[in-house]
């Protein structure tokens, strides 16, 4: 090698080095920033969406926002955010493709496009989230990394289904399926902090696998299916009060015990809808439709939202969410609205119906709200 050439590094050189290193950060965090922002506007015209459902005025209102409700809560929002956490964590940059597909794939389904083409790009981005999961595989292979693909898996599936012109309704078990073994393959590799049995993670793994094939089993044998689905949500459950570490953070305080909080909550929610699926059987329009649809994407999806949000938020956007008792106000005001809402569905109180729908948005709003201040403070 020329000596010329193996000399010390010019100033040039080490000063550009230390001036672009933060903009590379920089773009980096923005970067992340936009595809959260994707999934929140997903977010936002989910609940435009919710209020027109409702048949309350809405900011805004197009006969399509009333079809693709689900679409946008679900894969634009809920998979926008899944999604980026998984590629944040894979650190490749094609794993980013799968929000941005899942959230632009969202907002399409509002536009006069026909709505195949939003669904075919979300379809996109959530076979790029199984293929993360698979890249993860390759790295360090595991049981909580099998459950949450195997959740990953349902999404895709249903989202296929959609094109596919399958109703909402019918597939909402595919939907529950993503968000419950994504969550629970989660509170499984934190479990691991409480130095679990050898059997606990086998067993998780077998109620998941129950999870995802009786969720199929519903769509072509309703009745059957979507007993054996509710109890093997209810077997979720069990595992979760059993092995997770929420069971004992509850009696601590500050952050710790607001997740824990959150996670018993969200946990409360499902056993509702395992019970309703068991009990009720197949529930795809009408007052029961509305409580496990509820239960699951509010009930026990937000709620893990409201706990895993001080820990995913500094991961998304290397900045801290600090803690502060008033975070509970959000999930008071959740809690309050979704149970509101259930009994008017029970007991066919429209307006109970209505006053909790229109809280559980609400409620959403004023987390993010906070979310967003304390975050800037800071």
């Amino acid at each position: 090698m020329n000596d010329d050439l193996a000399g010390p590094v010019p100033q040039s050189v080490a000063t550009l080095t230390a001036i672009s290193a933060p903009f590379s950060a920089r773009t980096r965090v923005r970067g992340r920033l936009a595809l959260l922002l994707l999934g929140g506007a997903s977010m936002l015209l989910g609940l435009s969406a919710a209020l027109m459902l409702l048949g309350l005025p809405a900011p805004i209102s197009t006969e399509r926002l009333l079809v693709v409700h689900g679409q946008l809560m679900i894969v634009g929002f809920l998979g926008t955010v899944i999604a980026l956490e998984r590629a944040i964590a894979l650190r490749q940059t094609w794993a980013y493709t799968a929000p941005l597909a899942t959230g632009a794939g969202a907002l399409l389904l509002v536009t006069p496009l026909p709505m195949t083409v939003g669904l075919a790009v979300q379809s996109v981005g959530l076979g790029i989230l199984v293929a993360i999961y698979a890249a993860v595989w390759r790295r360090a292979a595991s049981t909580a990394l099998a459950i949450q693909w195997l959740g990953s898996f349902l999404a895709l599936s249903a989202s296929l289904l959609w094109l596919a012109q399958v109703p909402t309704g019918a597939l909402f078990p595919f939907l529950t399926g993503f968000l419950v073994l994504t969550i629970a393959g989660e509170r499984l590799e934190l479990a691991r902090v409480a130095s679990p049995p050898p059997g606990a993670a086998p067993a998780l793994l077998v109620i998941s696998a129950a999870v995802a094939v009786t969720s199929a089993v519903a769509l072509l044998w309703p009745t059957p299916g979507s007993e054996l689905f509710g109890a093997s949500l209810l077997a979720t459950v069990l595992w979760l009060l059993r092995y997770d570490v929420a069971t004992r953070t509850i009696r601590s305080t500050g952050l710790p015990r607001y997740t824990a909080v959150n996670l018993l909550l969200g946990m409360a929610w499902l056993a509702v809808a395992g019970i309703t699926w068991l009990t009720l059987g197949p529930q795809i329009d009408g007052p029961g439709y509305d409580v496990v649809v509820h239960a699951i994407s509010l009930g026990f999806a937000m709620s893990m939202v409201l706990a895993h949000a001080p820990i995913i938020l500094p991961a998304v956007l290397i900045r801290p969410l600090p803690y502060r008792p008033v975070l509970y106000l959000a999930t008071a005001a959740l809690q309050v609205s979704l149970l509101v809402r259930v009994v008017g569905d029970v007991r066919g109180a429209g307006w109970a119906w209505q006053a909790g729908g229109a809280g559980n948005v609400a409620a959403i709003l004023i987390f993010v709200a906070m979310a967003a201040i304390l975050v800037v403070r800071r």
